[in-house]
């Protein structure tokens, strides 16, 4: 197992369990004890976990959301393909603007070539299109969230709040028929709000994983979006929820 898929199912394991083994996952990953070893300081110089004489302890609250450096490393593929396919439902001159997160990144690198005016919600995706020649860029202000780079707070729902987009591509940190589109931090509902409420379409660009979590923030119900764009692992019911409430759905 090579080390990108080795950590992200370390990071699985710590949502199921508080506390993880180095033997224990030494044998289940078929390596050798120094590599677990270094793959639980790397987890810990990022914040999720607190080394311990023989493992470590998971430091993220129920719910919380891991680091932004570790939801990067996971299915990177599958966030490539989701980008890929919502740059293809953008029409050149669009007004588009882009929520934060690890996929929504993505869509910025696959965008950069187009002709279109974007307002980037974080700083990563503002440096991936500041090179672009044809890209307009326009930035809201505000805050930045410390780790996840994005902006927030009043300022930024402000600039948000005065200005009218084609299309909000938008993140979330679960999504489902009950429970809608959901996110852990409070203030980014607050600013995935504005984002919906300032555009004339609403594209959510997740991977299915998404799909078996609902975060503490209630952001909108499932049928205020227009698109949903994921992969082939979604739950065939939350398909058939989504059609049924007018939602049209691809996926890669």
């Amino acid at each position: 197992m090579e080390g990108n898929d080795r950590i992200r199912a370390i990071m699985s394991a710590l949502r199921t369990s508080d506390v993880v083994s180095v033997a224990e996952l030494a044998v289940e990953h078929a390596v050798s004890e120094m590599t677990i070893r270094r793959d639980l300081d790397e987890l810990a110089q990022q914040g999720v976990v607190r080394r311990v004489r023989g493992g470590a302890v998971s430091l993220l609250l129920r719910g919380e959301e891991p680091p932004f450096g570790v939801r990067e490393r996971e299915a990177t593929e599958v966030k490539r393909r989701i980008a890929a396919e919502v740059a293809a439902l953008l029409a050149d001159g669009e007004a588009v603007l882009l929520d934060s997160g690890t996929t929504t990144l993505e869509v910025a690198r696959a965008i950069r070539h187009r002709r279109l005016t974007v307002m980037p919600l974080s700083l990563q995706s503002a440096t991936e299109l500041s090179g672009a020649s044809r890209v307009r860029l326009v930035l809201p202000g505000g805050e930045v969230r410390p780790g996840e780079l994005s902006f927030t707070g009043p300022l930024t729902e402000g600039a948000i709040r005065a200005l009218r987009f084609d299309t909000v591509v938008i993140g979330c940190c679960g999504l489902s028929a009950r429970h809608g589109l959901t996110a852990h931090d409070l203030a980014d509902v607050a600013v995935k709000q504005a984002a919906i409420a300032s555009a004339r379409r609403v594209v959510a660009a997740t991977d299915s994983g998404k799909f078996t979590r609902t975060a503490f923030g209630a952001v909108c119900p499932l049928d205020r979006l227009d698109v949903v764009v994921t992969d082939t692992g979604l739950p065939p019911a939350e398909h058939d929820a989504m059609t049924a409430a007018g939602v049209t759905v691809r996926t890669v």
